[in-house]
């Protein structure tokens, strides 16, 4: 049995994996930024954290930690989007999410390799998503914040060595949750927005469910040696797009995404 911290856990993949989790007798703190949303099941414990609030963050992670006695697992899974031209984006907008996506994980990061580095070592997930590498379009902030989450992981990777603590770099293509419902849309009504919510709503109806992620974080909290990044989703999505993308120029790629969400 593992004592994992969850962030997220209200919704979408977070609730997917706190229940996986929950079933398999791993006990659970899983946040969400208002505690009635994180659903009571036997093993999870529901903590209150806003991401944006850097300055409560640590005390709460610590207060959760004294109460675990450790954490073998830390998942960074908290996320929301936007959907808008990314110079019609407001300033104020672009700078919460990167204080949720990318400077809130990165402060948990932290706190957690110290805890990790004190005890028996342990596991940190960070869900980015395949956006960092196949960015959507209108959807900058998202993209950035992810492939930002993403570079630090893999950097954190490359310096920490070779010891107790593992860095998975998670990444789900379209997983179908309700994160489009959520998702805070510009005012804007050009045909190419239109056309494209069109193509990511439809993509996201006829994705892989959540549960998909769940059974992978299963998996990878049992490896002594996980794999440093992971792609999860539909076939194409997951694998066979990200391969030919490796090797296409960038003025091709560009197409390639142009024409996928038909604009």
């Amino acid at each position: 049995m593992k004592k994992i911290f969850l962030t997220g856990a209200s919704s979408g993949i977070g609730l997917a994996i706190a229940e996986a989790l929950t079933a398999e007798g791993h006990e659970v703190w899983g946040t969400a930024r208002k505690i009635d949303r994180v659903p009571k099941l036997p093993g999870l414990h529901r903590v209150a954290l806003d991401l944006a609030d850097h300055n409560s963050l640590g005390e709460i992670f610590r207060t959760a930690l004294r109460e675990a006695g450790q954490f073998d697992v830390v998942i960074n899974n908290a996320g929301s989007g936007y959907f808008g031209t990314a110079d019609g984006l407001p300033r104020e907008e672009l700078h919460r999410f990167f204080r949720v996506l990318v400077l809130g994980q990165i402060e948990l990061i932290h706190w957690a390799l110290e805890s990790m580095r004190e005890g028996e070592g342990g596991m940190i997930i960070n869900v980015s998503s395949l956006a960092s590498r196949l960015p959507v379009p209108f959807m900058a902030a998202y993209n950035a914040a992810k492939a930002a989450l993403a570079v630090y992981t893999m950097s954190l990777q490359l310096e920490l060595p070779n010891d107790k603590i593992r860095l998975v770099d998670l990444q789900p293509a379209d997983i179908k949750t309700g994160f489009n419902d959520a998702v805070v849309k510009g005012q804007s009504s050009a045909a190419r927005l239109q056309k494209t919510w069109e193509a990511v709503d439809r993509n996201m109806k006829t994705a892989p469910s959540p549960d998909l992620v769940a059974r992978h974080v299963l998996k990878l909290i049992e490896q002594a040696n996980p794999p440093p990044r992971i792609t999860v989703g539909g076939f194409f999505q997951a694998t066979i797009a990200p391969t030919i993308f490796r090797v296409l120029p960038q003025r091709l790629r560009l197409w390639g995404l142009r024409r996928y969400y038909g604009i």
